[in-house]
């Protein structure tokens, strides 16, 4: 994956949609709605110039494929009244507040972006660049540089990750930054910039964090800035036994189907 030199801003928002009739109003009317309470900021700070659609899986043909995107020509704060006249005004939900936000025209991508796995994602802000570069969603998180650091190691390693990975646990959401599947047990990797996980508040949330994920079946692994920068061949060594010991990667779509790896193995997705 290129290193841009200078990080880029966001202006594509890819937003989750799961409804039916959101996805009519979409196809037939060039809206989408999006609750104000909890619009990300690329939203509410007026920055994303197109918004993209990812339909879950009670899309069913369509799950996992953004196919569909958008340039913004008004953005507009409604009730859901205003948005649907026909329900009834003594709905609880009839004063609900959101965005509505009106495309100029609905466009389709010459090919879609896929996730292979279903990722559990409400939005993703992304690059322009990225989001017309990339057939695969694990390439459009615009995360920290380490992150990217990491990512680019993963891909050049021929280790298949998916990022940004929800867990969910009791009451508790995790986000992994990594998620490999294997045989017997899943991986998280975690990147860990120096200054952020020397806090002992951090160190001690991190430490919870593994516990909680070990307990429902979850390896760990952590990385620092300086595994992912001065000691990547030892960290690459690392996961590369860390997946042989649970049993190989799991194949994508394909959920009998696991492979060992070894250093210098040529697997590629087609990204």
């Amino acid at each position: 994956m290129p290193t841009p030199t200078k990080k880029e801003p966001n202006t594509v928002l890819v937003a989750m949609i799961n409804d039916r009739h959101d996805y009519a109003h979409l196809q037939n009317e060039w809206w989408y709605r999006i609750p104000i309470d909890t619009a990300p900021p690329i939203i509410r700070e007026r920055k994303a110039k197109l918004i993209a659609f990812y339909p879950t899986a009670k899309l069913k043909d369509e799950k996992w494929k953004i196919r569909y995107y958008g340039a913004i020509r008004r953005m507009t704060e409604v009730s859901r009244q205003e948005l649907f006249p026909d329900e009834s005004p003594n709905s609880p939900k009839a004063h609900k507040r959101y965005y509505k936000i009106e495309l100029k025209k609905l466009e389709e991508l010459p090919q879609p972006i896929v996730s292979r796995r279903g990722h559990r994602i409400t939005f993703i802000p992304t690059t322009e660049r990225r989001f017309f570069s990339y057939k695969d969603i694990n390439f459009l998180f615009n995360g920290s540089s380490l992150e990217d650091k990491l990512f680019t190691m993963l891909n050049d390693a021929s280790i298949p990750a998916e990022r940004q990975w929800v867990v969910y646990s009791k009451e508790l959401t995790f986000i992994l930054d990594f998620a490999i599947f294997c045989k017997s047990r899943p991986i998280d990797v975690e990147c860990d910039g120096d200054a952020w996980h020397d806090q002992p508040e951090r160190v001690h949330y991190d430490k919870h964090r593994n516990n909680e994920l070990e307990s429902h079946g979850w390896s760990v692994l952590r990385f620092t800035q300086k595994d992912i920068e001065r000691r990547m061949e030892k960290s690459v060594s690392l996961l590369y036994d860390t997946i042989n010991k649970n049993g190989g990667f799991q194949v994508a779509n394909e959920s009998n189907t696991y492979r060992y790896v070894q250093k210098g193995g040529q697997l590629r997705l087609d990204f």
